[in-house]
C-alpha cells in the first residue's frame, strides 16, 4: 500500500509545481502589457507596440534560454534605468508573467 501511496503522490508532484509556477490570467496580462509597455515594447507579434530597438519584442525576451517565470518575476521588481518602476501588484506581476510565457508557446 505505502509504494502505491508514494508513486502517487510523485506523481502528482510535477503539476503541483506547474500550477504554483503558472499562476496568472495570461489575457489580464495581455490587457495590461498593451497598457504599460506597448510604449517601447512590440507585445505580441502583430503589435501592438513599436516596431523598433529601443526595448526587445515580448518574443525575443521569452525566446531567451533565461526566459523563466522566476528570472522575469526578479526583473519586473528591480528598478532598471531605462524601464519605469510601474510597482505591479503581485496579481499584476502574476498576469504579466503569465502573458509573457505565452508568447514563447
Amino acid at each position: 500500500m505505502r509504494p502505491r501511496l508514494i508513486a502517487c503522490i510523485l506523481a502528482a508532484l510535477p503539476g503541483m509545481a506547474l500550477a504554483q509556477m503558472e499562476s496568472g490570467d495570461p489575457f489580464a496580462g495581455q490587457r495590461l502589457a498593451a497598457i504599460l509597455c506597448a510604449n517601447c515594447h512590440r507585445i505580441a507579434p502583430a503589435g501592438p507596440g513599436p516596431a523598433t530597438d529601443i526595448a526587445p519584442s515580448f518574443a525575443a525576451i521569452a525566446a531567451l534560454p533565461s526566459t523563466t517565470s522566476r528570472s522575469l518575476r526578479a526583473y519586473l521588481r528591480t528598478p532598471h534605468a531605462n524601464m519605469p518602476d510601474y510597482r505591479l501588484s503581485r496579481e499584476e506581476l502574476d498576469d504579466i508573467v503569465a502573458y509573457l510565457l505565452t508568447v514563447r508557446r
